[in-house]
């Protein structure tokens, strides 16, 4: 039996139309009864009629509960409160992160002959605490990155079609491809170079991340991610390669000296994401293909290579309402707090220490002891 029909059972039980009917039928069996009535034809009859009784008793009973009763006795109160817990479901972060900044990245030359995208690092947004840099690169040969130095931050760089070769002064070797990572620590200083490994065209993300003043020093390091070896998940539509961080309860394996968070989300057409950032957390989106909705479902969508400067709150709502998958790297990391100075391939706390790196690297000093006698075969 249904909570409806118990619910009727005893709203019929109690009612005074329902109990002096059955108390009337009751009466007239009895009494019926007594007269002991000699043909069983009149017997009949009588209990056909108490059963129609009933059953027209019963009808009207229905008509009056299932359809004059909601509309007159219950309150609108509780339409509301339906109505507002729903809303209260559909908001997912209490304080959302919404676009604070956009900024289209634009193509501009750099290295030997290649082209890049950059966003992070121009005039209109010189860095965000703690990242420095971010170029979307397009090379083919015989254009790259030929032998260069680097100190006092870390490169992460995001293969996304072709591969590309990297060599520096210590003797370190290797190739990506699309899909996989190279996390190197700069430190206190490298010389290496990045040129493309095949013919055509090779595209991928570079991230500059500053460190802190007392890990600038420290000696340079690498790691580096296959794509099968990056930590996926997929939900509602929506899959991420998590590079640096959690999303959906996977966590990535790669150690992260300044705090970072480093996703490659991409989300079918209609699907909707909701990511949580640490709070106090400075974090950017840079969109590699589509469009979509960020911070806020009525906001304009924003299309491909652009840069969005997300506000603080502890969480993004992404939705994709093209008809095209929606591709992204949603980057957040911890403030450092100290001062940023830059030359070039040096970001340093001070003049003074920019000073420094170019001497220890026109001497060959304090890191650089290699620079002088090293050229890659690139």
């Amino acid at each position: 039996m249904t909570t409806t029909m118990m619910r009727l059972s005893k709203h019929l039980a109690s009612s005074p139309i329902y109990t002096s009917a059955i108390a009337r039928i009751r009466n007239k069996t009895h009494h019926h009864n007594h007269r002991q009535l000699p043909l069983t034809q009149k017997l009949r009859t009588t209990s056909t009629q108490n059963k129609l009784l009933l059953l027209i008793l019963l009808l009207l009973c229905c008509f009056f509960f299932f359809f004059l009763i909601p509309t007159v006795l219950l309150p609108p109160a509780r339409t509301m409160s339906s109505s507002s817990s729903s809303a209260a479901a559909s908001a997912p972060f209490e304080k959302p992160r919404t676009v604070l900044k956009k900024l289209l990245a634009e193509s501009q030359p750099e290295g030997q002959g290649a082209t890049v995208r950059r966003s992070i690092g121009r005039h209109e947004l010189r860095n965000l605490d703690p990242f420095l840099m971010l170029d979307e690169f397009s090379v083919s040969k015989p254009a790259g990155f030929p032998d260069h130095p680097h100190r006092g931050f870390e490169t992460v760089t995001y293969m996304l079609e072709g591969a590309f070769t990297h060599q520096d002064f210590a003797g370190h070797k290797g190739t990506i491809r699309a899909g996989d990572v190279q996390w190197m620590t700069a430190g206190r200083g490298i010389v290496h170079s990045e040129m493309p490994a095949g013919d055509g065209v090779q595209k991928g993300l570079q991230l500059w991340i500053n460190l802190s003043s007392k890990d600038k020093m420290i000696e340079p390091r690498y790691q580096e991610l296959q794509s099968k070896d990056i930590s996926r998940a997929e939900e509602g539509g929506v899959e991420a390669r998590i590079i640096a961080g959690e999303a959906f309860g996977v966590r990535s394996p790669v150690f992260t000296r300044t705090p970072t968070m480093y996703i490659d989300f991409t989300m079918r057409p209609g699907s909707q994401l909701h990511q949580p950032i640490p709070e106090g957390w400075n974090a950017f989106v840079y969109i590699v293909d589509g469009e979509g909705v960020f911070g806020r479902e009525k906001a304009a969508p924003v299309s491909a290579h652009h840069c969005i400067v997300l506000g603080p709150g502890d969480g993004l709502s992404v939705w994709n309402k093209s008809g095209a998958p929606l591709r992204f790297a949603l980057v957040a990391g911890q403030p450092l707090g100290e001062p940023v100075v830059q030359h070039g391939p040096f970001v340093m706390n001070s003049r003074a220490e920019i000073q420094q790196a170019m001497e220890d690297y026109y001497y060959g000093k304090n890191g650089f002891e290699r620079a002088s006698q090293w050229s890659s075969s690139a």
